[in-house]
């Protein structure tokens, strides 16, 4: 899974520079946004690459869902990949650099294993749920990761989306008292803060992600020791058809997460009376 996030990111990279010199294609999915050649050519690479590595697996990739009639067939395979090639592509059109590459293995519907790329920063992220995660640099140099302890709201820093703020997000934050508020692109990239240990929470109320935003992501924050659940509290299903996270998305450093959890509700009715 490292090797073939590796030559993804190359790919991407790649698609990049093209786009930076106003050659790469861009085309439009409707409500589920942009998409450029360098989604398209990384998806089929990867899926391709894991196909081959892993011929027993089912392999569900954002640029080439299978048909509505062949998913829960494929779900119910032991090992399941969950691919986004580019996840921020409107980052990644933008040129900010908050995009990631996420490769994400799910067992018997529980997230088990997932690399997140950062192609930019040159940073690869990786780890087993039950063992370990590791951060590794271009230069091939890795260390250990291990979410940080922090148990004050106060010291705390939250992640959410800089493009879409959900309006849960704000009143949340006044009720925790959390310290600092962050914005950036890309579920990747937003885990990635939690797992390097320059924030503690990561919120997303509603739908909007794929199963395939969260599966990589949630492996490895697992295995540095955070947490990853609904905003309700419930494990993600990864055998679930409908790929739809449907009741958001909570990540932690784990320590933070009952506290932010029974926050959520008040903060819900406090949305609910300002609408």
């Amino acid at each position: 899974m490292v090797s073939i996030a590796k030559a993804a990111g190359e790919l991407v990279m790649a698609g990049y520079a093209k786009h930076r010199r106003g050659a790469l294609e861009i085309g439009d999915k409707g409500s589920e946004g942009p998409v450029t050649a360098a989604d398209r050519e990384t998806n089929r690479f990867i899926c391709e690459a894991l196909s081959k590595h892993f011929p027993r697996a089912g392999v569900v990739a954002e640029e080439s869902v299978p048909a509505a009639a062949e998913l829960p067939a494929l779900l119910l395979h032991d090992e399941v990949f969950f691919v986004d090639p580019i996840d921020g592509t409107r980052e990644f059109i933008d040129q900010t650099g908050e995009f990631a590459v996420m490769i994400g293995l799910a067992r018997n519907g529980a997230a088990a294993a997932g690399v997140v790329l950062l192609p930019v920063e040159g940073t690869l992220l990786a780890g087993r749920v039950g063992q370990r995660a590791f951060a590794e640099q271009a230069d091939g140099q890795r260390r250990m990761l291990s979410v940080n302890s922090t148990q004050q709201f106060s010291q705390a820093a939250m992640v959410a989306s800089r493009n879409h703020l959900p309006a849960l997000v704000p009143p949340l934050q006044r009720r925790l008292g959390v310290g600092q508020l962050q914005r950036c692109g890309s579920v990747g990239v937003k885990v990635a803060r939690l797992v390097l240990g320059s924030a503690e929470i990561y919120v997303h109320d509603g739908p909007g992600l794929k199963r395939w935003d969260s599966c990589g992501p949630e492996a490895v924050l697992r295995a540095a020791g955070g947490r990853v659940s609904d905003l309700s509290g419930a494990a993600l299903d990864y055998r679930a058809s409908d790929l739809m996270l449907r009741d958001g998305l909570l990540a932690s450093n784990g320590v933070l997460h009952p506290g932010v959890l029974s926050a959520v509700t008040w903060a819900r009715r406090e949305v609910a009376r300002t609408r």
